[in-house]
C-alpha cells in the first residue's frame, strides 16, 4: 500500500502530457466536449508554465488527424516537446520514453484524446513501467460517454488515480502561501 503522501502530486516531480487534442480529432467530439477539454488543458498549461512543470505534446498520426489545436499551442511553455507517433500507447514511442527519462518525473499526468484508447494504453504502460499515473478526469474525452466512462472506470479498478484540473493545481501548490497562489487560483472558474 503507498503512503498518502506519495498520493498527492508534487510539481517538481509532475509530468503533464496533453495526447493528440488535434484538429480533426477534437471535430469529432460531441457538442461541448471539444470546449471544455481545451478549456480544462488550457489551464492545466497556463499552470505548468508558471510552476516550471515540464509539458510532452503527442500528436497521432498528424497527416490524417491534423495538428494539435492552434488554441492549445499558444499556451505551450517553450520548453515543450512534441511527439508524433502511430502507436496508440505513448510507451511504444522511444523520444516519449527518453522524455520521461530525461525528466526523471515518477508523476505523469495524462490529459487528451480519446480516452479508451490512447490514454487508456499509455496510462497502464506507464503504470506497468512504475510511474504513478493520474489521468485528469474533466481534461480527457472520448466520442462517445459509453466508452469514456468504461476507460476511467478500468483505469480507476487498475489503481491509476482518477483526478480533476482543479485537484490537480492545488496539489502542485500545496499551501495558500505559495507564492503563485492567488495568481493560479484565479484560473479556477
Amino acid at each position: 500500500m503507498e503512503s498518502k503522501a506519495r498520493l498527492i502530486l508534487n510539481a517538481q516531480d509532475s509530468l503533464l502530457v496533453v495526447v493528440d487534442i488535434q484538429q480533426r480529432l477534437t471535430a469529432a467530439m460531441p457538442t461541448g466536449v471539444r470546449e471544455r477539454v481545451i478549456e480544462q488543458v488550457k489551464v492545466l498549461l497556463t499552470a505548468a508554465k508558471v510552476l516550471t512543470v515540464p509539458v510532452v505534446v503527442t500528436e497521432q498520426y498528424p497527416k490524417g488527424l491534423g495538428l494539435t489545436e492552434p488554441e492549445l499551442v499558444k499556451e505551450l511553455p517553450e520548453a515543450t516537446t512534441l511527439i508524433e507517433k502511430t502507436s496508440f500507447s505513448c510507451m511504444n514511442i522511444a523520444e516519449f520514453c527518453s522524455e520521461i527519462d530525461k525528466t526523471a518525473c515518477k508523476q505523469i499526468i495524462l490529459t487528451g484524446m480519446e480516452s479508451h484508447i490512447c490514454i487508456l494504453q499509455t496510462a497502464l504502460d506507464l503504470q506497468a513501467q512504475g510511474h504513478q499515473v493520474f489521468v485528469v478526469e474533466d481534461a480527457v474525452s472520448s466520442r462517445s460517454k459509453v466508452n469514456q466512462y468504461n476507460s476511467l472506470q478500468r483505469l480507476r479498478h487498475a489503481g491509476v488515480i482518477i483526478t480533476n484540473v482543479e485537484s490537480v493545481i492545488f496539489e502542485w501548490l500545496g499551501d495558500a502561501k505559495h507564492p503563485e497562489f492567488k495568481t493560479l487560483a484565479k484560473l479556477i472558474v
